[in-house]
Parts: structure tokens; C-alpha cells; sequence
């Protein structure tokens, strides 16, 4: 398969969103105006130059292997795996590891890592409940340090083999047993309870990177967790900050985004300079959200702009009128008009935040097909949005929808969007999750068809889950070409590139997940010695060429 063009590639970008917003919902067709010239026009429009990854591969057929199989030339490291030790402390490796975010040290040679850690195991981690239905403290403690995130140290050897630094002084766990301290308006507030600090964090699913080198990873599906811990459930839901190079930069949750069921946060500028966070709520009939600093991002006071993420206006998509809601007290209440009981439930912001949900909907927000991963193109600013699939209105593949912002500014309040790529028989994928680009404006897109329906019924001609590459600009607009397959009832998480797109790393999350019988494991990945499960891990792919 050739590589696209780059100059057509130049000359799409190069007339900017503005030449977009004549799409429409729908397979969108788009119109080059002007050409641009050469490498030159790259480095000027975009602040860097093609880089490593593309569309220099051979797509592979659909398979049921237990392995991960790759595009030919390419091949995989496991960098760590549930269980592993990640330093001196003995601290050891999350289950069922999603995100990763890569922060450089030594360019694409040697960086910190950071990994999350989304829910746990009866069979493999932790143990089934007692006769009455409970867990012990040291089952709940298990339970709670499996999930979170880890911080290892990875470096590429003279073999050019990725390894895993267990002497790092940056490595550690943040878990379920983590302090972390509240931001924004429900912070102390009654509706959670009166807490400035909380215990934990957990359900943690994709997430994204600050302006200012954070990690922001977003608490997913907590209620079980937090029900069978006995944790006041309105301490999770939220996005969390992190620095991974930094242990004194306390954790915190920050509110003012909105509690939910977080997939990611994708962050960005507006035109005036503000930042954006965009955001899916990956359950059925679920919206679409975005988080608009009320203060100005400045460069020059580093990581103390975390402060813009406490206040601020939360938006929710109104995609039948193509507006962005703002998701205030007094909308919600002039929404609720003279119902005592919603109007009894929202008396404050803090109430708005906590019970973000049904506040979206009551105000006019769309309810969609799983809004999952959410990323911004670095290329044009346009909006890409993962919505999985949703069985209850006969959408069971899904598809990724494009989000176009009025004047090109990701602060507009209007926009027009189109159905960028459908799942399907037709298409080759189905249930698109996480997103990432490159620098040739490709979509790295992973799938998550249900463990339990893989290679059956509709989703056989899938075979395992799987990572497709789908160019967003050229003659291969919308296509998608995968690049690699899952082991047996693994899915595919959180695919993220070093700097010069030397590597890519990516998660093997719950390989062998319908298991009922530990001396029957339906996968072994990572068919590592010694190991009698399989394990979750991360692994870094390398092979890509210029």
C-alpha cells in the first residue's frame, strides 16, 4: 500500500475547517481550494514534520490467533504485565491496564510511562465473595490497588529491545488507596458529602495529556467499586490530574469537568486562548461534553495552570441544533420548570456536577451510541468522536462522528458534524474505542466488540478485536486498513506514540476475559515462562520507517 501524497495532504489542510463546514451529516466529501508547497508548508502549519508512522504497511487479514499479530516488519515488546514489579519498593503493576501516555526523558529512547488501570478480577486478581456475598478488607484492599495507574520508567536497549527500569525514582502506583484532594464547585459541598479529600481512584479508562505535562485520567465505570468497598460513590466519576515526574503535586479530582462515566479528556485552546477539555460518557444514550476555562492559559506558569481546570463553563452537545449547552444552575433549573423534585435535587453547581447526566439531558443534550474516546486533530481542529455502538436503537457497530467548530475556534458554541466512518461488515471494523493520530493525520482507531460475542453471530467476520489506521485527509479518506489483532477476548487500549513515531505503545487489556476455569485459561498472553494466567500488559510496537 503507498503512503499518501503529502502535497495533496498540504492541500487539504492548508484551506483550514472553513472549507469543512459545507459537510453535512453523512459521508462527507471535501473540496481542495489552494495548494500548498512542500515540507517547508508542513513545519510552518503545524509546528513539526511527517514523522515515522503512516500508511507504510500491508494491512493483515481479520484473525482469531491468541497473539498480538502485527503488520509484517513490525514487532512487539511486553513492557510490563500485571504482577510485575515496577521499582524498589516492590510495587508491582495494575490489572487490566487501558491508557498509556508517554513522557519523554531522553527522546524516543527512554521516557516515563503512564498507564491506567481499570477494573479487577475475581478469577485472576482478587477472589470470589464469602456465603454472604461480601469481600474481606484484604480482598477490597487487592481489589482497590489493582486499578489506577502506574508510573514505570521504559527505555529502548542497545538491541533496540523496550524495557521496563525497575531502579527508576519515578515509578510508583496511584490506586484506590491514594489520597486525592477535590477541585472546583462540589468541593466541600454537601452533595459529596462535605469532602475537600478523597480516598482513590479507580475505573480509570483512556484519558489525555495537559498543556502543561500532567497526566488527566478519567474514572469510567466506578459504581460497582465503589459499592463493594463501601466508598461514597460521589468521589468517583471524575477526571483526575496527575504529575508523573512529580510526587508532590498532590492528585486531585476536578470537578468543575463534570462527574459521569468518563471515557478520555482531550485537551485544547480556544482561539482567545482558554482551555478546552472534550469528553465522552461511554454508556448507552450518553452525551457529549466539552469544559471551557473561564481563565487564560499561559504558558510561562508551567504546571500552576492547573488551576484553569477548576473553573469554568461545562458544556453538553446539543446535536440537533449543533449548539453547546451550557450546563449551569440556572439552566438546569429554568429546564426543570416546576418540578419540586428536580428542582429539590439541583440547588447548587455542585449539584449540576455531581448528577452531571441527567442535568445534560434535561437541558438538551443528545443522547448518543456510547460516546467513547474523544480526540482534537492536531491538523485542522475539527473534533473526532468514538461512539461504540448501541444495541437498544439497532446500532451495533458503531462509528466515529466529526465534529466541525464554527470559525475554527474550539470555543465556538456552535458547530455541524458528519459521520465520519461507519462500522460494519463493509468497513472491515466494528465498536471503535480509543483514538490517537499521527503526523500524517491518520486515525489510529482500536476496537471493542464484547469478549463475550467475538467471532460469533454479526461480529465473526471480525474475528479478534483489532487497530485500524484511517486517514483522514487523501483518496483514502474514512478507509480503514488494520494493522493489528488482539489476542483471543483482549481488546485493544490506549495506542500512544513516542515523539518521533519510532514506537507506539498500546495496551493488551483483559486477555482470556471469558474464562470460567483457572486450568482452562482461553488465552495465555503473553505466553511468558512461568506464567500460569494470562496477564494484561503493555507493550511498545516498533519497525516504523520513513
Amino acid at each position: 500500500m503507498t503512503e499518501l501524497n503529502r502535497r495533496k495532504f498540504l492541500t487539504y489542510v492548508g484551506t483550514g475547517v472553513t472549507a469543512l463546514t459545507v459537510a453535512s451529516t453523512g459521508l462527507g466529501t471535501f473540496a481542495p481550494r489552494a495548494e500548498a508547497k512542500g515540507v517547508e508548508a508542513a513545519s510552518h502549519l503545524f509546528g513539526f514534520q511527517k514523522k515515522v508512522s503512516g500508511l507504510n504497511f500491508n494491512p493483515i487479514t481479520p484473525t482469531d490467533k491468541d497473539d498480538l499479530v502485527l503488520a509484517k516488519g513490525y514487532k512487539y515488546d511486553v513492557v510490563a504485565a500485571y504482577g510485575d514489579v515496577i521499582n524498589k519498593n516492590g510495587d508491582t503493576f495494575g490489572f487490566n491496564n487501558d491508557f498509556t501516555l508517554y513522557f519523554p526523558i531522553d527522546g524516543d529512547n527512554r521516557g516515563l510511562l503512564w498507564v491506567n488501570h481499570e477494573y479487577s478480577s475475581e478469577l485472576f486478581v482478587h477472589g470470589a465473595r464469602n456465603a454472604n456475598g461480601k469481600y474481606t478488607p484484604a480482598q477490597i484492599e487487592k481489589m482497590l490497588y489493582t486499578q489506577g495507574g502506574s508510573i514505570i520508567e521504559v527505555y529502548r536497549d542497545k538491541d533496540g529491545v523496550w524495557r521496563m527500569d525497575t531502579n527508576s525514582k519515578y515509578a510508583r502506583r496511584i490506586t484506590g488507596l491514594t489520597p486525592f484532594q477535590l477541585t472546583g464547585p462540589a468541593k466541600g459541598s454537601n452533595t459529596v458529602g462535605s469532602a475537600t479529600n478523597v480516598q482513590g481512584t479507580f475505573a480509570n479508562c483512556s484519558g489525555g495529556m495537559t498543556l502543561w505535562g500532567t497526566v488527566l485520567s478519567a474514572e469510567e465505570n466506578f459504581e460497582d467499586t465503589a459499592k463493594d468497598a463501601g466508598l461514597n460513590d460521589t468521589h468517583y466519576g471524575w477526571i483526575v490530574e496527575i504529575d508523573p515526574f512529580d510526587p508532590n503535586f498532590k492528585p486531585r479530582k476536578h470537578t468543575a469537568l463534570g462527574r459521569f462515566n468518563h471515557e478520555n479528556a482531550a485537551v485544547g485552546l480556544t482561539n482567545d486562548n482558554r482551555v478546552v477539555v472534550y469528553m465522552g460518557d461511554d454508556k448507552k444514550d450518553a452525551c457529549v461534553y466539552k469544559f471551557i476555562s473561564k481563565n487564560k492559559y499561559v504558558a510561562s506558569r508551567g504546571k500552576a495552570n492547573a488551576d484553569l481546570l477548576e473553573e469554568g463553563t461545562l458544556y453538553v452537545a446539543d446535536m440537533g441544533k449543533g449548539t453547546w449547552v451550557p450546563l449551569t444552575i440556572d439552566n438546569v433549573r429554568k429546564a426543570a420548570k416546576d418540578k419540586k423534585e428536580i428542582l429539590d435535587k439541583y440547588k447548587t453547581q455542585a449539584d449540576v456536577v455531581v448528577y452531571c447526566h441527567e442535568a445534560a439531558l434535561l437541558v438538551g443534550g443528545t443522547p448518543t451510541d456510547r460516546p467513547e474516546d474523544v480526540e482534537i486533530s492536531p491538523f485542522d481542529k475539527t473534533v473526532f468522536i468514538a461512539h461504540t455502538n448501541n444495541d437498544k436503537h439497532g446500532n451495533f457497530h458503531g462509528h466515529i462522528t466529526r465534529f466541525l467548530e464554527s470559525n475554527d475556534d474550539l470555543g465556538a458554541l456552535t458547530f455541524d458534524f458528519e459521520i465520519f466512518a461507519a462500522g460494519g461488515k463493509q468497513s472491515g471494523f466494528s465498536a471503535p474505542d480509543n483514538l490517537t493520530f499521527d503526523s500524517l493525520g491518520n486515525l489510529w482507531t482500536v476496537t471493542d466488540i464484547s469478549s463475550s460475542k467475538l467471532n460469533s453471530g454479526i461480529y465473526k467476520h471480525f474475528a479478534n478485536n483489532g487497530m485500524f489506521v484511517i486517514p483522514t485527509i487523501g483518496e483514502n479518506t474514512g478507509e480503514a486498513f488494520q494493522f493489528a489483532s488482539a489476542p483471543r477476548e483482549a481488546e485493544l487500549t490506549g495506542p500512544s506514540f513516542t515523539p518521533n513515531e519510532t514506537t507506539l505503545f498500546i495496551s493488551i487489556q483483559h486477555p482470556g476475559e471469558e474464562t470460567d476455569d483457572l486450568k482452562k485459561p482461553t488465552s495465555m498472553w503473553p505466553h511468558r515462562k512461568g506464567d500460569s494466567i494470562p496477564r494484561p500488559g503493555v507493550v511498545a510496537i516498533t519497525g516504523f520507517k520513513y
